[in-house]
């Protein structure tokens, strides 16, 4: 359980005529835009008043506006989220250089009107923060304040094995606070407070939480120029009763902004990067284009046996895709380690995780990327490209995958 409570509000285009007197907050939507969100929670967590760790979470949203139809947009988003722990009451301080580890992903698709008000599915888990922000249909003077009903959304499936997503409702309270500064830059922003308190259902047969608590405080930032929402800024505090007695509390802050989508002309740039692996004689290399973007496929990568320990003969051949992910440097990158079919199916995904973790950090001692534009998945023996049958099959399938990312 990471205990992130992100708030993905950011999810639409908001457009803000300049007045003198006072401003019109509205929603409108674009057909066809693209955008992401990139979210950094910094957090503590306690269990009876102790530090257990730190953690950075990190959260990577696409979203595209799929229709408008009478001020509303259709939107589809992809929430996929990490995290890197940074310090433990066992180990002490973590590396920095120690990346992000995959912790999920999801899709969902809303529809949103032109003050806020979300129409979802029952299905969907995120967001998780729901109708926040949302506008008086009014023009807004500076300090002034409204309030409005809202909703959280939680997947505790995993932590207490509550199997739907679980709501709770809480209400708003804004307040316009007119210009303030975010890195640098003046924006039209306000504040949004609320706490929330639930009582979670019994879950029979395992420990479960009593009680949520939960105080958030953020300040959202809006672009004039741009027409739509530049970032927000959040403190926040929740806590979890256990049912034996255990308290944990998350504690921490979260930033977050919109990040435009450049398109990227997937098969110019795997083109591009295939003739750089021809002219750098790398063997055992191959390139495709996949859903999320280019996928570099280091191909029977050597490590000493049941091991996440690179051979000494494979730094090299790291060494000159780094050459290579150095010229496309506003692109993000997964690295997904993969293994043949060998050995049990958990002790197969653990490996391909610490396998990925090992090229994720030869990369970044390397400063290919920065921590927090790296992330790192295992897949196990789940996604074969050849025969497991066969050694060479096998030796196509114990690979490690460099994907420069779309979005």
């Amino acid at each position: 359980m990471t205990g992130a409570v992100v708030l993905f509000f950011l999810l639409s285009f908001i457009h803000i005529p300049q007045r003198a007197d006072a401003d019109v907050f509205e929603y409108k939507y674009f057909s066809g835009s693209r955008y992401r969100i990139l979210s950094v929670v910094d957090e503590a967590v306690f269990i009876n008043g102790i530090l257990s760790h730190r953690a950075e979470i990190l959260n990577r949203i696409a979203v595209e506006t799929v229709d408008v139809t009478d001020n509303k947009g259709r939107l589809k988003a992809v929430f996929q989220t990490s995290e890197r722990i940074v310090y433990d009451s066992e180990n002490g301080v973590r590396p920095e250089s120690f990346g992000f580890q995959w912790s999920r992903e999801y899709n969902s698709e809303f529809e949103r009107d032109r003050l806020g008000y979300l129409k979802i599915a029952n299905q969907y888990y995120m967001p998780v923060v729901r109708n926040v922000p949302v506008f008086p249909d009014k023009n807004l003077e500076i300090m002034e304040k409204w309030r409005a009903e809202g909703h959280e959304v939680h997947d505790f499936r995993d932590s207490f094995g509550i199997e739907e997503p679980y709501r709770i409702p809480f209400i708003a309270n804004y307040t316009y606070l007119g210009e303030r500064e975010w890195k640098g830059r003046s924006y039209p922003a306000f504040s949004v407070e609320y706490k929330i308190a639930s009582r979670p259902p019994v879950v029979s047969g395992r420990i479960y939480p009593v009680r949520i608590m939960g105080d958030f405080d953020q300040i959202v930032y809006w672009d004039h120029k741009l027409g739509q929402a530049a970032a927000y800024e959040e403190k926040f505090s929740i806590s979890f009763e256990m049912s034996n007695k255990i308290t944990i509390v998350f504690r921490g802050n979260a930033t977050a902004e919109i990040i435009e989508s450049e398109h990227m002309d997937k098969e110019e740039i795997a083109a591009g990067i295939i003739d750089e692996i021809n002219r750098l004689d790398i063997s055992d290399v191959n390139v495709r284009v996949v859903e999320d973007g280019i996928a570099i496929s280091l191909e029977n990568i050597g490590f000493y046996p049941d091991s996440d320990k690179l051979l000494p003969g494979e730094f090299e051949k790291i060494n000159r895709i780094a050459e290579i992910l150095l010229q496309y440097p506003e692109r993000d990158i997964m690295i997904a380690g993969h293994t043949a079919l060998a050995g049990t199916s958990e002790g197969r995904m653990q490996l391909s995780i610490e396998r990925a973790q090992a090229v994720a950090d030869y990369l970044l001692s390397k400063k290919v990327r920065a921590a927090a534009r790296m992330v790192i998945r295992g897949f196990g023996a789940e996604r074969p490209i050849a025969d497991n049958s066969t050694q060479e099959g096998m030796s196509k399938n114990r690979r490690v995958e460099i994907i420069l990312l779309e979005n």
